[in-house]
């Protein structure tokens, strides 16, 4: 049996079957019997190498000409807004995994910030989450979508390639968000999206404002939030194991600040419905934290939680308490 029909074989041979696996990610359906996330090959994302390169580039020359603690400031407040509500909230909480609700004018608003850290439209980062959600599910998966490679090497795909699966799942977008006009305007322009911002930085602190506030922001934006996926998925401490899941997430008991709550991400593996990340009160969630103001205002409703979650998960097993796990690939740099 060649390494294709041995995969073909592990995976199953009924769509049937297939289909009981990608129900996991409601998005993703097995087109055909063959459909695996193993099967494929890296190549190379001209759109997505080149904006993170002529951003670095700008950020590299024009951040070190411009430097000064003002426009060190602006990155980081900048980098703080659109991260923590924005990405980490309006786009991973709310839109992808729909853990709450809140009046469509907010919402839109959330999810332009999240589109402003520069990693893709709303459509396509729902596309890059959910497959690689349900790659991970899987019992095996092509390395691109585990984060466990070596470091140089994750880096370089995650930044500048993408993959090409031979037989991909089906991917399908609700209506709801799929005919929305106003995504699909965000989804077309979210590179565009930058100028508005450019515009009001420059008016009022000049050339150097715009280059910390666009491209260092984006920068040590896509950057971080690659470094953090990569150590979620490598050491750490788990609550939770997923068995038949190819790839675990580990919890990162000091980054929980710093990564907006998305450093719980063994909890947010054992409940990815739920918009409250840090489950215990030393796991710092300030995402969560946004949430609940928005609950005191009156402007989230039907907010899911580990407690008002489904218990019946069969593939959720708990672990001891504060019990340690750490892949060997943290030490393959």
């Amino acid at each position: 049996m060649n390494a294709t029909a041995a995969a073909h074989h592990f995976f199953g041979t009924t769509l049937e079957s297939k289909q009981r696996e990608s129900g996991q990610v409601h998005r993703m359906i097995a087109a055909t019997a063959e459909t695996n996330p193993s099967d494929g090959r890296v190549v190379w994302s001209p759109v997505k190498s080149l904006w993170f390169t002529a951003h670095l580039l700008v950020a590299m020359i024009g951040g070190w000409l411009t430097l000064g603690m003002d426009e060190v400031l602006v990155a980081f407040i900048l980098t703080v807004l659109t991260l923590c509500t924005g990405h980490t909230v309006g786009l991973h909480r709310l839109l992808i995994h729909r853990s709450f609700t809140c009046p469509r004018w907010l919402e839109y608003l959330l999810v332009h910030l999240g589109t402003v850290v520069g990693m893709g439209g709303p459509l396509a980062m729902i596309y890059q989450h959910d497959i690689r959600d349900w790659a991970q599910r899987h019992p095996c998966c092509h390395d691109f979508f585990t984060d466990q490679g070596p470091l140089w090497r994750d880096w370089l795909w995650q930044m500048h390639t993408q993959m090409r699966l031979d037989h991909p799942p089906r991917f399908t977008i609700e209506p709801s968000v799929a005919e929305d006009p106003i995504y699909r305007w965000m989804q077309r322009t979210w590179m565009a999206q930058q100028l508005p911002w450019a515009v009001v930085l420059y008016l009022i602190g000049g050339i150097g404002w715009v280059v910390w506030g666009i491209s260092v922001r984006i920068v040590v934006s896509l950057t971080g939030h690659w470094f953090i996926g990569w150590l979620a998925h490598n050491i750490g401490q788990r609550d939770w194991h997923l068995e038949g899941h190819a790839v675990q997430g580990f919890n990162l008991p000091h980054l929980g600040l710093l990564t907006m709550g998305e450093g719980w991400h063994n909890n947010h593996h054992a409940y990815p419905e739920s918009a409250q990340l840090g489950h215990r009160h030393e796991q710092h969630d300030p995402g969560w934290w946004f949430i609940r103001l928005l609950i005191a205002c009156g402007l989230a409703h039907q907010v899911k939680t580990p407690a008002t979650l489904p218990a019946d998960r069969p593939e959720r097993h708990a672990l001891p308490r504060r019990r340690k796990a750490r892949a060997s690939a943290m030490w393959s740099l």
